[in-house]
């Protein structure tokens, strides 16, 4: 929780120029780079409610959307009773829960409640008896399904009655439209494949092309195959929308009553349910709860997983977790001294290497925008050259794996230009010239005060203090003048470590050491005062 809770004081770079703290990118293990949810692509997708996504967009695209040529979801799930769904059972009830409700009022899940009501007993309408009854009640804002006027229900399985929408059938004329369009459009699609043949009479007397002829000299239709028949059927007529020149006009009181904004709903509470625009409080019914899915995610140039959790919706595991604090040394601030403009004040971050490896942590200034381009050029050209390479030993024809599995051996490469960093740096950084050698992770050592194993001739100026996987590192921060106008400094730097990728390949079979680079922007704090 502490990774999600915390400010974002500590950022990285990520390859595409954005700036996120180590707990919202990943790293993917294959092609060796920082990705954040700009340069992943989800494997799956859904629509949240059908109904809002054609109240709020109201076109084509919705539509087609809807009909499931865009998006294909699975793995649908209720977050309150843990329900799955197939895909079609989903579509059919609109993503929607059909058991869980969610209170109109502040849109938390609301539970069914039981009291006992005096009846007329049926068989001596003189007597009476006692009977449950079962009514829906919300834990948060009190709310209740009386307040809306909602009989009660003498089972607790459900039965509540649904307001219905005015306009389901102008959304069912549409969605039907649209879908009949869509389906010709696959058709166009499909007949643009096949290349018009030339007509060769010479060979119609040997292959039998007579009948075909003398059905065209007929007038008939051509017997067509069964994938180019036109089986979309006729588009119903679409009766288009009209303006309409009179409007309801105001109630009588509203310039008399005065306006009470408790019994008024709140713009959140009429967007979660834009069909109805409800405008008081006592109108608010309660809506199905809104399905959930699960997703995997993949990094944009390789196509490898990055995140892939499991099926069950009742487990909390994943099959796979590329996270970067996983991977990459994290950075947290421990103490920093009252900072003044043109003084040097003491930094003190920790360092904590997640891996099993033992790792080596150097800190280098920034480099310029013209140094990262001529780097940026030098990885294209060797992504050239790698492709080039393997196009060549196709062409030879070798009799090995990684000819007859190309995809094991030679990555697709996807052409990204990384955005420039926009953030202005209003502080200095003095950086330790020395490496900080950090161990391999070890559970145990966290509860192991006997003192640790390793033993590292570390220089007093630079390692403050060191335990297990973890080392406190000394900085110096000069805040500039620029640090009173932005309010607060900002300081960054480059830091290489060495990771070991464990990831077995075609060409590598042994976990291989290598050198990386990512860029940290520190947010130190505040100025206390500016010198004389």
């Amino acid at each position: 929780m502490s990774f999600l809770l915390q400010p974002e004081i500590v950022r990285y770079q990520c390859t595409c120029g954005s700036l996120k703290p180590i707990s919202r990118i990943y790293f993917c293990r294959h092609c060796l780079k920082i990705r954040c949810g700009y340069c992943v692509c989800h494997e799956v997708s859904s629509i949240r409610c059908i109904n809002q996504t054609i109240f709020l967009f109201g076109s084509y695209l919705a539509l087609k959307l809807m009909c499931g040529d865009f998006v294909q979801a699975d793995s649908h799930y209720c977050g309150n009773c843990l329900e799955n769904l197939p895909s079609a059972e989903a579509r059919l009830k609109k993503n929607r829960c059909a058991a869980c409700l969610d209170c109109p009022s502040c849109l938390n899940t609301v539970s069914t409640r039981s009291t006992n009501v005096a009846a007329q007993n049926p068989d001596d309408p003189s007597k009476t008896v006692t009977r449950k009854a079962y009514y829906l009640a919300c834990g948060f804002c009190r709310w209740t399904s009386r307040d809306a006027g909602l009989p009660d229900q003498t089972v607790a399985t459900g039965g509540w009655p649904e307001r219905e929408n005015v306009h389901a059938a102008r959304l069912s004329s549409l969605l039907e439209h649209y879908k009949i369009l869509a389906l010709r459009e696959r058709q166009e699609k499909e007949r643009k494949k096949f290349i018009p043949r030339r007509s060769y009479l010479h060979f119609s007397d040997k292959f039998g092309l007579t009948a075909v002829m003398a059905r065209k000299r007929a007038g008939l239709p051509p017997l067509g195959g069964v994938g180019l028949k036109d089986d979309a059927g006729t588009i119903p007529e679409l009766n288009p929308s009209e303006a309409v020149e009179e409007v309801d006009s105001l109630p009588a009181d509203i310039y008399t009553e005065p306006v009470s904004l408790s019994q008024v709903t709140t713009l959140a509470q009429r967007l979660a349910q834009p069909e109805f625009q409800t405008e008081l409080v006592s109108d608010l019914f309660p809506a199905h709860k809104h399905l959930m899915i699960k997703r995997s995610q993949r990094c944009r140039s390789c196509e490898h997983n990055v995140s892939k959790p499991e099926f069950n919706p009742g487990s909390i595991k994943f099959k796979i977790q590329l996270a970067a604090y996983y991977h990459v040394p994290e950075i947290r601030i421990v103490t920093c001294e009252p900072l003044q403009v043109d003084k040097q004040g003491e930094l003190i971050i920790k360092l904590c290497n997640p891996t099993q490896h033992q790792t080596t942590v150097h800190f280098l200034p920034l480099s310029s925008a013209d140094d990262d381009l001529e780097e940026t050029e030098k990885e294209t050209e060797n992504k050239i050259k790698m492709e080039e390479k393997d196009a060549q030993k196709t062409s030879q024809g070798r009799d090995d794996v990684s000819i007859l599995l190309p995809s094991l051996s030679r990555q697709m490469y996807i052409s990204e230009d990384p955005r420039p960093v926009n953030v202005k740096l209003t502080g200095e950084v003095i950086l330790p010239s020395l490496p900080v050698v950090l161990p391999p992770r070890d559970d145990a050592a966290e509860y192991d005060d006997s003192g640790d194993t390793y033993h590292f001739q570390d220089d007093p100026k630079v390692v403050v203090w060191r335990k297990a996987n973890k080392a406190a590192v000394k900085m110096v921060v000069i805040p500039l003048h620029s640090a009173v106008e932005a309010g607060e400094v900002l300081v960054g730097f480059v830091m290489k470590y060495t990771y070991v990728n464990t990831m077995a390949t075609l060409e590598q079979k042994e976990p291989q050491k290598v050198d990386l680079k990512v860029k940290v922007y520190i947010n130190v704090g505040k100025t206390v005062g500016s010198c004389n």
